[in-house]
């Protein structure tokens, strides 16, 4: 039997062949199995700014840079100088203004998060970009 003789009698059978399909009921599935995109996934914010009162975002930034590793509790004020007080460099306010958006599911211009310096100032920018919007 020549190779292609064998290769067309294997091609036939296969084509020929009654293999089991799986089948979905798509009606029977709940809606979140189907994102909305290629990418989409369910993400969960805490309440915004825009319900909270200044002393609460206030409060909110604080628990937020308690929960930054780099950051010692002991010297955290709203006003301590995320460089000179605490000690920290460029690249932990850039993760601390990124800590802040997420918080409060907000998106900060690169001049406001240039101007965070302070944890009062953090608030301050939450606040007035919630109120704004």
């Amino acid at each position: 039997m020549s190779i292609t003789l064998r290769f067309a009698t294997r091609a036939a059978a296969i084509a020929t062949a009654k293999f089991p399909r799986a089948t979905f009921n798509f009606a029977a599935a709940p809606r979140a199995a189907f994102p909305s995109g290629p990418f989409a996934q369910p993400r969960f914010y805490s309440a915004g700014a825009a319900e909270l009162s200044k002393e609460q975002v206030q409060e909110r930034v604080l628990n937020v840079l308690r929960d930054f590793d780099k950051v010692d509790a002991s010297k955290l004020t709203l006003d301590s100088h995320f460089i000179t007080d605490l000690g920290l460099d460029s690249l932990d306010q850039v993760e601390i203004t990124i800590a802040v958006e997420e918080e409060f599911n907000i998106e900060l211009s690169d001049k406001d998060a240039d101007d965070i310096l302070t944890a009062r100032a953090a608030a301050e920018k939450v606040f007035a970009n919630k109120v704004a919007m």
